[in-house]
């Protein structure tokens, strides 16, 4: 059973307040495990103070911006989890980000220290960083510190350690309890459909108010092993990951790279007992040809995403996988990451078909045109309101009352219907958004990208169906007048500048764009071009 009693974890009101009451329940057990570095819940607390102790030292006060860039690692959670002790705002940055577009993000956030790693897969990120306008950044502090680094994060972290043995600990304690449940927690930018990503702000009493009721009704505990695919930078990987871990007692292992072997080796060694992710995942992991060499008995929860899911992947997963817990649940970054969630008791068709009811104490709706509810089966645009929505969109107001209405409602930009229940199936985007491996993308974004270059008049994209990654992009292109370009050029030209998951997979250059009376570029026509080359 989970604890919710008054002095659970789970019913603190601020992030600092979460991670003193989880070292006071659970104590020296251990909390996050990466690849054999232990950390327990005492030593997290132990950890964060000495890192909001070296930013206090360096002048960084309450609401102040800190930016983490680097992948699931345990120094993440630490560097995180000591921003929002120092009363930080934590700004996350997606670890498939090129230069230009991380620059964007710290400038935009207004952040004034940044934490990093040198090298992750053969890719140095600062120095992605080293010719670019980084706008308030006073440090950049590197996780796996080379020896041209600046300040290294054992440096930084040694002095917080000094820090604490001059000075005492008398304005620490004295931040922490400035710190409100209302105050910004953290800011998670997430694309748009007008190209520039926007920054979401939430507070800290919704993110564990959210979170609560995620474990509540997963059935998240102390005996759990998490392997936390999700990456950090996504809400789902620190909200339903970190947060999550510290409310229940959970111990978490932070895993780096999407590889269905790795993962099916390491839910044997490791006992896994807890993993989420996109239906992808365990489609990959169903089909890799060594399942059976894999003892993965020891899995027992699992969570994916509203994405369409077959019936047949969630009877697989609990046949053939053995899980007896599979929830799907949908969220987006606006709503702290979670709106609705299936139930144990649901059937498979009910956790394939739908993403389940509304969480406690939140109303949903589908609405039409002018706004009003719909009936029990039609489609409309979810709409959600209650303590989860989004304080706004970081100094940006008017994209924030685009959002959100003047009654309260989120407009999500899905479109979905409700049954008799109350169980919301989504079913189409008005957002022209789709889904590459569980990784948003957003038409307007790419296209923004792609026409930086030089030959390119004007372009479109559009999700095309993968069968590995569900859907991938698809640039049609209008090349400037006397310019000639080839496919894989651009190909090749975008994989340098934009996230690896955005990349057009396919690109068809083409005349000119089909367009309506007003000028907008007809997709459904560029997707039926698709279907008509299929057949």
């Amino acid at each position: 059973m989970v604890n919710n009693t008054a002095d659970s974890p789970c019913n603190s009101k601020t992030i600092p307040q979460l991670i003193n009451a989880a070292a006071a329940h659970f104590d020296d057990r251990v909390f996050i495990d990466d690849n054999g570095y232990t950390i327990t819940f005492r030593q997290l607390q132990e950890q964060s103070r000495n890192v909001a102790a070296a930013l206090m030292s360096r002048d960084f006060k309450l609401g102040d911006k800190a930016a983490i860039w680097a992948p699931n690692i345990y120094q993440w959670v630490i560097a995180a989890m000591g921003i929002q002790t120092a009363g930080g705002v934590l700004v996350t940055i997606n670890t498939r980000y090129k230069g230009s577009e991380a620059a964007d993000i710290l400038r935009r956030a207004s952040a004034s220290i940044l934490f990093s790693v040198g090298d992750f897969l053969d890719t140095d990120y600062t120095q992605m960083l080293a010719n670019e306008d980084i706008g308030s950044i006073n440090d950049i502090v590197v996780f796996n510190s080379t020896a041209n680094d600046s300040l290294s994060w054992n440096d930084f972290y040694g002095r917080g350690e000094q820090h604490l043995t001059k000075y005492g600990s008398d304005a620490l304690e004295q931040r922490i309890a400035e710190i409100q449940p209302t105050d910004l927690s953290d800011i998670l930018f997430t694309s748009g459909t007008t190209g520039a990503p926007k920054g979401v702000m939430t507070s800290h009493e919704q993110n564990i108010r959210t979170f609560k009721v995620w474990t509540e009704l997963l059935g998240l505990n102390e005996n759990d092993r998490y392997l936390i695919i999700n990456p950090f930078f996504h809400s789902f990987g620190y909200k339903a990951g970190i947060l999550a871990g510290l409310m229940r007692g959970t111990t978490l292992l932070p895993h780096q790279v999407f590889d269905p072997e790795l993962i099916l080796e390491r839910i044997e060694r490791e006992k896994i007992t807890m993993m989420p992710g996109p239906p992808t995942l365990f489609q990959s992991i169903l089909s890799s040809e060594n399942l059976d060499k894999f003892d993965i008995s020891s899995l027992s929860k699992a969570t994916t995403g509203a994405a369409v899911i077959p019936i047949e992947l969630i009877t697989k997963m609990r046949k053939e996988l053995g899980i007896n817990t599979v929830l799907t649940a949908y969220g987006l970054t606006e709503s702290c990451g979670l709106v609705s969630m299936c139930r144990h008791e649901d059937s498979d068709a009910i956790v394939a078909t739908t993403s389940g009811r509304a969480i406690p104490d939140i109303e949903l709706r589908c609405v039409n045109e002018k706004g009003q509810p719909l009936e029990v089966g039609q489609a409309g645009e979810i709409v959600v309101r209650g303590f989860n929505i989004m304080l706004g969109y970081f100094e940006n107001s008017a994209a924030t009352a685009e959002s959100i209405d003047s009654d309260g409602w989120l407009h999500t930009g899905d479109i979905g219907y409700l049954d008799a229940e109350g169980n919301l199936s989504i079913t189409d985007r008005l957002k022209d958004m789709f889904i590459t491996g569980g990784f948003n993308c957003y038409p307007a974004e790419i296209e923004n990208q792609l026409s930086q270059h030089p030959s390119i008049a004007s372009c479109a994209v559009i999700g095309i169906p993968d069968e590995r990654l569900g859907e991938v992009a698809m640039a049609w292109v209008v090349l400037e007048r006397n310019c000639a370009l080839i496919e894989q050029e651009l190909i090749s030209w975008s994989r340098e500048r934009i996230a690896n998951y955005k990349v057009p997979r396919q690109v068809k250059i083409i005349d000119s764009l089909p367009l309506n009376a007003s000028g907008k570029v007809l997709k459904m026509q560029l997707r039926s071009l698709v279907t008509d080359q299929k057949h």
